[in-house]
């Protein structure tokens, strides 16, 4: 895969993932753990704005990997958001957990987009219900991403009447 497309690549995924990383930054201390402020969507009654963070960063870091096999999400995280029974984190992550998870998130995607060739692109890979190329799962994952950002913007702008505004495409370099 030629420069020209992974540039583009990399600024749209890198985009997204700073409108998460906004959203993260802006969320005051009382809504981030707040479970009674918790998106309607959501049907466990214990978690809030976090979790959606949290959830949206597993499957990011998931969806990179080069397989299933071997995947395990950095300390303190967990394979608990494999649970289909709904099993939660002990208590909810701080800002700084899940901003350092972020960044681990960016750095693997960076790394992924930059090794990509054109028959890399082309693999397919299976990730639970997610299959597809290389390619397509990168587009289906920043989707993932853009989803439950915007879902974290909506319980803002609710919230507290304010939301971060739109990235037109990241300024970290690939």
């Amino acid at each position: 895969m030629d420069a020209f497309w992974k540039q583009i690549i990399w600024q749209q995924f890198g985009a997204t993932i700073d409108m998460l990383e906004n959203a993260m930054r802006v969320c005051p201390d009382e809504l981030w753990s707040d479970p009674s402020k918790k998106p309607e969507w959501i049907r466990n009654d214990v978690v809030g704005f976090w979790y959606l963070v949290f959830h949206t960063l597993f499957w990011l870091d998931f969806y990179l990997s080069e397989s299933v096999e071997g995947f395990t999400p950095p300390a303190p995280f967990t394979l608990d958001e494999f649970d289909l029974a709904g099993l939660l984190p002990e208590r909810p992550y701080t800002k700084d957990e899940l901003q350092r998870y972020l960044e681990h998130g960016r750095r693997k995607c960076r790394a992924r987009i930059a090794r990509l060739t054109e028959e890399s692109a082309r693999e397919r890979r299976k990730f639970g219900s997610a299959e597809g190329t290389v390619a397509e799962l990168l587009l289906y994952n920043m989707r993932h991403v853009q989803h439950h950002t915007a879902q974290l913007n909506l319980m803002l702008r609710r919230e507290t009447d304010s939301a971060p505004n739109w990235v037109g495409r990241t300024k970290t370099p690939l």
